[in-house]
């Protein structure tokens, strides 16, 4: 068995856990928040046996798209009375990282 680790954006995790639910896997959603943007992801955990692995990534990519949003940084630290005008900047959002563990024992009571 594998467990697999798919890092979400929100904006992507309803479709795939819709996706996940009619190809009827079983998982396990966590909200969490991204490093970069702080903005919210989703954590979605599936246990998948081997030989389903191919067909769980094809229903990710098919659910997680890429796009690009504009987004203000962080100001950076100022002394007072310094004048700091963010400009928007473009980054990509979503899509999906996804990681793959060998599951040693699993039991369902």
């Amino acid at each position: 068995m594998k467990l697999v680790f798919a890092i979400v954006h929100n904006d992507d995790a309803g479709k795939l856990t819709d996706t996940l639910r009619e190809h009827n896997h079983q998982f396990t959603l966590i909200s969490t928040t991204g490093g970069f943007l702080r903005e919210g992801n989703a954590t979605i955990l599936i246990g998948v046996e081997p030989d389903c692995l191919d067909d769980v990534f094809a229903l990710i990519k098919s659910s997680c798209v890429t796009r690009t949003q504009f987004v203000n940084p962080m100001p950076p630290v100022m002394e007072p009375g310094e004048l700091y005008l963010a400009q928007p900047i473009e980054v990509q959002v979503g899509g999906a990282t996804v990681f793959v563990m060998d599951v040693e024992r699993f039991e369902k009571f």
